[in-house]
Protein backbone atom coordinates (compact mmCIF):
# COMPACT_ATOMS: atom_id res chain seq x y z
CA UNK A 1 0.00 0.00 0.00
CA UNK A 2 1.41 3.18 -0.61
CA UNK A 3 1.93 6.62 1.07
CA UNK A 4 -0.45 8.60 1.51
CA UNK A 5 1.53 11.61 0.16
CA UNK A 6 3.12 9.43 -2.59
CA UNK A 7 2.33 11.61 -5.96
CA UNK A 8 -0.53 13.93 -3.53
CA UNK A 9 1.06 17.11 -4.72
CA UNK A 10 3.68 18.57 -7.16
CA UNK A 11 5.76 21.15 -8.25
CA UNK A 12 4.59 23.27 -11.46
CA UNK A 13 6.52 26.32 -11.16
CA UNK A 14 10.31 27.32 -10.86
CA UNK A 15 11.94 30.46 -11.13
CA UNK A 16 16.07 31.76 -10.45
CA UNK A 17 17.09 35.49 -9.92
CA UNK A 18 20.45 37.07 -9.27
CA UNK A 19 22.55 34.22 -9.66
CA UNK A 20 25.94 35.06 -9.74
CA UNK A 21 26.32 38.57 -8.79
CA UNK A 22 23.59 40.77 -8.46
CA UNK A 23 24.77 44.41 -7.18
CA UNK A 24 22.60 46.67 -5.16
CA UNK A 25 20.12 44.04 -4.57
CA UNK A 26 18.64 42.82 -0.62
CA UNK A 27 18.07 39.08 -0.16
CA UNK A 28 14.69 39.71 -0.48
CA UNK A 29 14.78 42.05 -3.57
CA UNK A 30 16.08 38.22 -5.22
CA UNK A 31 13.78 36.32 -3.44
CA UNK A 32 11.03 38.14 -4.88
CA UNK A 33 12.14 38.16 -8.61
CA UNK A 34 12.63 34.60 -8.46
CA UNK A 35 9.19 33.99 -6.63
CA UNK A 36 7.91 35.88 -9.66
CA UNK A 37 9.65 34.06 -12.51
CA UNK A 38 8.37 30.42 -10.62
CA UNK A 39 5.05 32.11 -10.56
CA UNK A 40 4.90 33.50 -14.21
CA UNK A 41 6.40 29.78 -15.20
CA UNK A 42 3.68 28.06 -13.36
CA UNK A 43 0.89 31.13 -14.78
CA UNK A 44 0.06 32.08 -11.29
CA UNK A 45 -0.30 35.47 -9.73
CA UNK A 46 0.95 36.51 -5.91
CA UNK A 47 -2.66 36.23 -5.09
CA UNK A 48 -3.19 32.67 -5.89
CA UNK A 49 -0.43 32.10 -3.18
CA UNK A 50 -1.74 31.06 -0.17
CA UNK A 51 1.03 28.80 1.61
CA UNK A 52 4.26 30.25 2.49
CA UNK A 53 7.84 27.94 3.32
CA UNK A 54 10.83 29.60 3.52
CA UNK A 55 14.40 29.99 5.12
CA UNK A 56 17.22 32.96 6.02
CA UNK A 57 20.44 33.22 7.23
CA UNK A 58 19.47 37.23 7.19
CA UNK A 59 15.86 37.39 8.92
CA UNK A 60 15.37 36.29 12.24
CA UNK A 61 11.33 35.67 11.14
CA UNK A 62 11.81 34.61 7.42
CA UNK A 63 7.93 34.05 6.81
CA UNK A 64 7.54 37.46 8.56
CA UNK A 65 9.51 39.05 6.63
CA UNK A 66 9.08 37.51 3.32
CA UNK A 67 5.60 37.74 3.03
CA UNK A 68 5.85 41.46 4.38
CA UNK A 69 7.74 42.55 1.43
CA UNK A 70 5.76 40.29 -1.33
CA UNK A 71 2.43 41.73 0.14
CA UNK A 72 0.95 38.65 0.25
CA UNK A 73 -0.91 37.32 3.56
CA UNK A 74 -1.07 33.12 3.52
CA UNK A 75 -3.19 30.87 5.42
CA UNK A 76 -0.30 28.83 6.06
CA UNK A 77 3.80 29.42 6.61
CA UNK A 78 6.54 27.20 7.84
CA UNK A 79 10.02 29.07 8.45
CA UNK A 80 11.78 26.08 9.70
CA UNK A 81 15.27 26.67 9.71
CA UNK A 82 17.67 23.77 9.39
CA UNK A 83 20.39 25.04 6.98
CA UNK A 84 20.92 24.40 3.17
CA UNK A 85 18.73 21.23 3.87
CA UNK A 86 15.78 23.56 4.33
CA UNK A 87 14.23 23.97 1.01
CA UNK A 88 14.25 20.13 0.13
CA UNK A 89 12.84 19.33 3.83
CA UNK A 90 9.72 22.14 3.04
CA UNK A 91 8.38 19.99 0.12
CA UNK A 92 7.45 17.41 2.88
CA UNK A 93 6.12 20.59 4.64
CA UNK A 94 4.19 21.84 1.94
CA UNK A 95 2.61 18.76 0.52
CA UNK A 96 1.26 18.05 4.27
CA UNK A 97 -0.43 21.32 4.05
CA UNK A 98 -1.53 20.77 0.92
CA UNK A 99 -3.26 17.59 1.50
CA UNK A 100 -4.82 18.36 4.51
CA UNK A 101 -6.43 21.38 3.37
CA UNK A 102 -4.11 23.80 4.95
CA UNK A 103 -3.39 25.73 1.88
CA UNK A 104 -3.48 25.30 -1.74
CA UNK A 105 -0.91 27.01 -3.92
CA UNK A 106 2.51 26.46 -1.82
CA UNK A 107 5.74 28.85 -2.28
CA UNK A 108 9.11 27.95 -1.50
CA UNK A 109 11.55 30.59 -1.63
CA UNK A 110 14.96 32.00 -0.98
CA UNK A 111 17.21 34.62 -2.03
CA UNK A 112 21.24 35.88 -1.15
CA UNK A 113 23.31 38.78 -1.78
CA UNK A 114 26.12 37.05 -0.08
CA UNK A 115 29.14 37.79 -2.66
CA UNK A 116 27.71 41.25 -3.14
CA UNK A 117 27.82 41.78 0.50
CA UNK A 118 31.33 40.34 1.58
CA UNK A 119 31.01 36.64 1.33
CA UNK A 120 29.78 36.57 5.25
CA UNK A 121 27.23 34.80 5.77
CA UNK A 122 28.09 31.40 7.66
CA UNK A 123 27.46 32.08 11.83
CA UNK A 124 27.24 29.95 14.05
CA UNK A 125 25.25 31.19 16.94
CA UNK A 126 25.24 28.38 19.19
CA UNK A 127 28.72 28.24 21.11
CA UNK A 128 31.14 25.58 20.03
CA UNK A 129 32.57 24.63 23.60
CA UNK A 130 34.78 21.54 22.36
CA UNK A 131 35.80 23.39 19.14
CA UNK A 132 36.07 26.83 20.20
CA UNK A 133 39.91 25.69 21.20
CA UNK A 134 41.53 24.95 18.39
CA UNK A 135 40.51 27.87 16.41
CA UNK A 136 38.58 25.95 13.52
CA UNK A 137 37.54 27.53 10.12
CA UNK A 138 33.69 27.23 10.42
CA UNK A 139 32.16 25.33 8.42
CA UNK A 140 35.30 24.36 6.16
CA UNK A 141 37.44 22.96 8.83
CA UNK A 142 34.33 20.68 10.28
CA UNK A 143 33.62 19.20 6.59
CA UNK A 144 37.97 18.96 6.17
CA UNK A 145 37.68 16.96 9.95
CA UNK A 146 34.92 14.15 7.51
CA UNK A 147 37.29 14.03 4.69
CA UNK A 148 40.04 13.50 6.78
CA UNK A 149 38.84 10.32 8.78
CA UNK A 150 37.15 8.95 5.24
CA UNK A 151 40.80 9.07 3.83
CA UNK A 152 42.27 7.50 7.04
CA UNK A 153 39.71 4.88 7.11
CA UNK A 154 38.82 4.16 3.33
CA UNK A 155 42.10 5.29 1.58
CA UNK A 156 40.04 7.88 -0.09
CA UNK A 157 42.90 10.07 -1.92
CA UNK A 158 42.63 13.53 -2.50
CA UNK A 159 42.48 12.95 -5.99
CA UNK A 160 39.26 11.31 -5.96
CA UNK A 161 38.05 14.36 -4.13
CA UNK A 162 39.14 16.05 -6.80
CA UNK A 163 37.63 14.25 -9.70
CA UNK A 164 34.43 15.41 -7.83
CA UNK A 165 34.86 19.00 -8.69
CA UNK A 166 36.10 18.21 -12.00
CA UNK A 167 32.99 16.23 -12.76
CA UNK A 168 30.71 19.37 -11.75
CA UNK A 169 32.70 21.97 -13.58
CA UNK A 170 32.36 19.89 -16.60
CA UNK A 171 28.25 19.95 -16.55
CA UNK A 172 28.91 23.17 -15.21
CA UNK A 173 30.25 23.52 -19.25
CA UNK A 174 27.12 21.72 -20.53
CA UNK A 175 25.04 25.12 -18.40
CA UNK A 176 24.99 28.34 -19.99
CA UNK A 177 23.55 29.61 -16.52
CA UNK A 178 27.01 28.23 -14.61
CA UNK A 179 28.60 31.06 -12.77
CA UNK A 180 32.09 29.28 -13.39
CA UNK A 181 32.62 27.16 -16.58
CA UNK A 182 36.23 27.27 -17.39
CA UNK A 183 38.58 24.38 -17.64
CA UNK A 184 39.22 22.62 -14.68
CA UNK A 185 41.70 19.55 -14.02
CA UNK A 186 42.32 17.65 -11.34
CA UNK A 187 45.65 18.85 -11.17
CA UNK A 188 44.54 22.52 -10.99
CA UNK A 189 42.60 21.07 -7.77
CA UNK A 190 45.12 19.58 -5.85
CA UNK A 191 47.06 22.23 -6.52
CA UNK A 192 44.47 24.94 -5.58
CA UNK A 193 45.64 26.83 -2.17
CA UNK A 194 45.08 25.02 0.85
CA UNK A 195 41.97 26.10 3.11
CA UNK A 196 41.65 23.64 6.00
CA UNK A 197 43.63 20.23 4.89
CA UNK A 198 42.87 17.94 3.49
CA UNK A 199 40.14 20.64 1.42
CA UNK A 200 41.56 22.77 -0.89
CA UNK A 201 40.18 25.95 -2.57
CA UNK A 202 38.83 24.42 -5.46
CA UNK A 203 37.59 21.63 -3.44
CA UNK A 204 35.06 24.64 -2.04
CA UNK A 205 31.77 25.72 -3.14
CA UNK A 206 31.24 28.85 -5.10
CA UNK A 207 30.08 32.24 -2.91
CA UNK A 208 27.99 33.79 -5.40
CA UNK A 209 24.73 35.58 -4.84
CA UNK A 210 21.13 34.08 -5.89
CA UNK A 211 17.25 33.37 -5.64
CA UNK A 212 15.14 30.65 -6.33
CA UNK A 213 11.17 29.44 -5.66
CA UNK A 214 9.46 26.31 -6.59
CA UNK A 215 5.43 26.36 -6.72
CA UNK A 216 3.64 23.71 -5.42
CA UNK A 217 -0.24 22.48 -5.46
CA UNK A 218 -2.01 19.43 -5.33
CA UNK A 219 -1.61 16.55 -7.94
CA UNK A 220 -5.54 16.88 -8.92
CA UNK A 221 -4.79 20.65 -9.84
CA UNK A 222 -0.97 20.10 -11.18
CA UNK A 223 -2.21 19.27 -15.14
CA UNK A 224 -3.66 23.15 -14.70
CA UNK A 225 -0.91 24.58 -15.56
CA UNK A 226 1.83 25.61 -18.50
CA UNK A 227 4.18 23.03 -17.93
CA UNK A 228 3.98 18.84 -17.29
CA UNK A 229 4.07 18.37 -13.46
CA UNK A 230 6.77 16.78 -11.31
CA UNK A 231 5.75 15.14 -8.34
CA UNK A 232 7.20 14.64 -5.03
CA UNK A 233 6.75 10.83 -4.72
CA UNK A 234 9.00 10.95 -1.47
CA UNK A 235 10.60 12.48 1.11
CA UNK A 236 12.51 11.85 4.20
CA UNK A 237 14.31 13.67 7.18
CA UNK A 238 17.02 13.20 9.93
CA UNK A 239 19.38 14.68 11.72
CA UNK A 240 21.77 13.56 14.56
CA UNK A 241 23.93 16.15 15.89
CA UNK A 242 24.57 20.18 15.27
CA UNK A 243 28.20 20.43 15.90
CA UNK A 244 30.54 18.16 14.46
CA UNK A 245 32.52 16.76 17.63
CA UNK A 246 28.75 15.29 18.23
CA UNK A 247 28.46 13.41 15.10
CA UNK A 248 28.20 9.63 16.01
CA UNK A 249 30.50 8.65 12.70
CA UNK A 250 32.72 11.17 10.72
CA UNK A 251 32.01 8.64 7.73
CA UNK A 252 28.49 8.35 8.44
CA UNK A 253 25.38 10.75 7.67
CA UNK A 254 22.21 10.65 8.77
CA UNK A 255 21.38 10.55 4.99
CA UNK A 256 21.59 6.98 5.64
CA UNK A 257 17.89 7.27 7.40
CA UNK A 258 16.49 10.51 5.02
CA UNK A 259 17.68 8.50 2.02
CA UNK A 260 15.73 4.76 3.47
CA UNK A 261 12.78 7.02 4.50
CA UNK A 262 12.30 9.16 0.88
CA UNK A 263 12.60 5.55 -1.11
CA UNK A 264 10.18 3.40 1.34
CA UNK A 265 7.66 6.80 0.48
CA UNK A 266 8.37 6.60 -2.91
CA UNK A 267 8.06 2.81 -3.21
CA UNK A 268 11.77 2.76 -5.14
CA UNK A 269 15.27 1.89 -4.77
CA UNK A 270 18.37 3.41 -6.03
CA UNK A 271 17.99 1.19 -8.79
CA UNK A 272 14.87 3.79 -10.18
CA UNK A 273 16.77 7.22 -9.36
CA UNK A 274 17.54 8.78 -13.35
CA UNK A 275 19.04 11.48 -12.32
CA UNK A 276 21.11 12.79 -9.02
CA UNK A 277 21.43 16.50 -7.15
CA UNK A 278 23.23 16.54 -4.32
CA UNK A 279 24.33 19.13 -2.35
CA UNK A 280 28.49 19.58 -2.87
CA UNK A 281 28.75 22.56 -0.37
CA UNK A 282 32.78 20.46 -0.48
CA UNK A 283 33.77 17.61 -2.56
CA UNK A 284 33.56 15.41 0.64
CA UNK A 285 29.96 15.48 0.57
CA UNK A 286 29.39 14.35 -3.05
CA UNK A 287 31.23 11.22 -1.94
CA UNK A 288 29.76 10.48 1.56
CA UNK A 289 25.67 11.42 -0.23
CA UNK A 290 26.21 8.97 -3.06
CA UNK A 291 27.36 6.05 -0.72
CA UNK A 292 24.91 6.91 2.17
CA UNK A 293 22.08 7.21 -0.36
CA UNK A 294 22.87 3.61 -1.57
CA UNK A 295 24.59 4.18 -5.06
CA UNK A 296 27.75 2.58 -3.68
CA UNK A 297 29.20 0.95 -0.64
CA UNK A 298 30.27 2.30 2.03
CA UNK A 299 34.26 3.12 1.67
CA UNK A 300 33.88 2.82 -1.83
CA UNK A 301 32.94 6.61 -2.56
CA UNK A 302 36.37 7.57 -3.69
CA UNK A 303 36.41 4.96 -6.69
CA UNK A 304 33.08 5.35 -7.26
CA UNK A 305 33.59 9.35 -8.39
CA UNK A 306 37.00 8.44 -9.90
CA UNK A 307 37.72 8.54 -13.43
CA UNK A 308 34.76 10.41 -14.82
CA UNK A 309 32.35 8.18 -13.42
CA UNK A 310 29.97 10.92 -12.63
CA UNK A 311 30.60 13.53 -15.45
CA UNK A 312 28.97 14.52 -18.46
CA UNK A 313 28.78 10.67 -19.82
CA UNK A 314 29.76 8.26 -16.80
CA UNK A 315 27.30 5.61 -15.54
CA UNK A 316 25.69 7.91 -12.82
CA UNK A 317 24.34 12.08 -14.02
CA UNK A 318 25.62 13.86 -10.34
CA UNK A 319 24.67 17.75 -9.88
CA UNK A 320 24.11 17.64 -13.86
CA UNK A 321 23.85 21.63 -13.72
CA UNK A 322 27.35 22.08 -12.34
CA UNK A 323 26.33 21.72 -8.36
CA UNK A 324 27.63 24.44 -5.43
CA UNK A 325 31.08 23.91 -6.71
CA UNK A 326 30.39 25.59 -10.66
CA UNK A 327 26.86 26.98 -10.82
CA UNK A 328 25.20 28.69 -8.03
CA UNK A 329 25.89 28.61 -3.69
CA UNK A 330 24.21 31.74 -1.98
CA UNK A 331 24.94 30.31 1.57
CA UNK A 332 22.05 27.97 1.45
CA UNK A 333 21.49 25.96 -1.94
CA UNK A 334 19.03 23.22 -1.12
CA UNK A 335 16.75 25.55 -3.84
CA UNK A 336 18.68 25.32 -6.60
CA UNK A 337 18.60 21.41 -6.84
CA UNK A 338 15.19 21.01 -6.74
CA UNK A 339 14.62 23.67 -9.36
CA UNK A 340 17.69 21.25 -11.35
CA UNK A 341 15.55 18.18 -10.86
CA UNK A 342 12.50 19.53 -11.70
CA UNK A 343 14.15 20.87 -15.19
CA UNK A 344 15.53 17.47 -16.06
CA UNK A 345 12.43 16.04 -15.22
CA UNK A 346 11.24 18.46 -17.73
CA UNK A 347 13.27 17.53 -20.34
CA UNK A 348 13.91 21.17 -20.62
CA UNK A 349 18.08 21.13 -19.90
CA UNK A 350 19.56 21.27 -23.42
CA UNK A 351 23.06 19.60 -23.54
CA UNK A 352 22.68 18.46 -20.24
CA UNK A 353 20.06 16.70 -20.33
CA UNK A 354 19.90 13.68 -19.12
CA UNK A 355 17.58 11.59 -21.89
CA UNK A 356 14.51 9.47 -20.24
CA UNK A 357 14.94 10.92 -16.95
CA UNK A 358 11.66 9.69 -15.07
CA UNK A 359 12.82 9.88 -11.69
CA UNK A 360 15.27 12.57 -9.53
CA UNK A 361 16.80 12.49 -6.44
CA UNK A 362 17.32 15.04 -4.71
CA UNK A 363 19.21 15.78 -1.42
CA UNK A 364 20.00 18.15 0.72
CA UNK A 365 22.07 18.79 3.65
CA UNK A 366 22.69 21.75 6.88
CA UNK A 367 24.87 22.52 9.61
CA UNK A 368 28.26 20.88 9.19
CA UNK A 369 26.83 17.74 7.75
CA UNK A 370 24.13 18.04 10.32
CA UNK A 371 20.71 18.03 8.66
CA UNK A 372 19.85 15.66 6.18
CA UNK A 373 16.66 15.78 3.50
CA UNK A 374 15.96 13.37 0.88
CA UNK A 375 13.14 14.25 -2.25
CA UNK A 376 12.00 12.17 -5.13
CA UNK A 377 10.52 13.25 -7.79
CA UNK A 378 9.22 11.79 -10.82
CA UNK A 379 7.20 12.40 -13.43
CA UNK A 380 3.33 11.70 -14.55
CA UNK A 381 4.85 8.09 -15.71
CA UNK A 382 5.73 7.37 -12.24
CA UNK A 383 2.64 7.43 -10.45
Amino acid sequence: MSHILRGSSAIVGIGQAGCGKAEGRTPLDILAEATHNALDDAGLSLSDVDGLFTGSSYHFMPTLSTAEYLGIKPRFSDGSMIGGSSFVAHTLNAAMAIHSGLCDVALICYGSNQRTAGGKLATMSEQQTYEVPYKPHYPISSYALAAARHMYQYGTTREQLADVAVAARQWAQLNPEAFVRDKLTREDVLNSRMISDPLSLLDCCLVTDGGGAVIMVSSERARDYHHKPVYLLGMGMAHWHRQITQMPDLTITAAKESGQRAYEMAGLSVKDIDVVEVYDAFTINTLLFLEDLGFCPKGEGGAFVANGNISPGGTLPVNTHGGGLSCVHPGMYGIFILIEAVRQLRGSCGKRQIDGAEVALVHGNGGVLSSQATSILGTEQTL
